[in-house]
């Protein structure tokens, strides 16, 4: 039997515990369950069986979402758009769209806003579009600030899912 040196120190057995992961009751680092939630003593499930369920079910997990997110927007756009007209409103702008839903299933998209002369660069503004059935045209006007309040020539592009 061999004592420990003179200067080493022990550390109280409360740090060198966990709780069990049933029940919370404190048991040693080496192990998982404490003995009511384990009575027979049974095998203990090692960290990396573990934490490779715990992989695999977020896998899974993702992978059920991306083919739930797909399924749910396909068939939606792709959306076509253009500026109906201009007008001045007060501090700002009306700008008028006319957005086509090209899928077969109904829905609704961002469009973005630029000055033509800019080239996409600068200024912009999201738009979200209404409701749109399946091969409709639906026009609907938006007031902004954003491009000042003359009339000026602005472009638009509507995003697809």
């Amino acid at each position: 039997m061999t004592m420990p040196s003179a200067g080493a120190t022990r550390r109280p057995a409360s740090e060198h515990r966990h709780p069990c992961v049933r029940c919370g009751a404190q048991v040693p680092l080496d192990v998982s369950l404490c003995e009511r939630c384990n009575p027979l003593g049974l095998e203990q499930p090692a960290t990396s069986q573990v934490h490779g369920t715990v992989f695999v079910a977020l896998v899974v997990a993702i992978v059920v979402l991306a083919v739930a997110g797909r399924a749910a927007l396909s068939g939606v756009g792709p959306f076509r758009a253009d500026i109906v007209h201009v007008l001045p409103a007060g501090p700002g702008l009306a700008v008028t769209l006319a957005v086509l839903n090209e899928g077969n299933r109904a829905g609704a998209t961002t469009c973005q806003l630029t000055v033509t002369a800019n080239r996409g660069v600068g200024v912009s503004m999201i738009v979200q579009s209404p409701q749109i059935e399946p091969g409709q045209n639906r026009e609907f006007t938006t007031t902004t600030e954003r491009f000042g309040s003359q009339p000026v020539e602005l472009s638009v592009a509507c995003q697809s899912p």
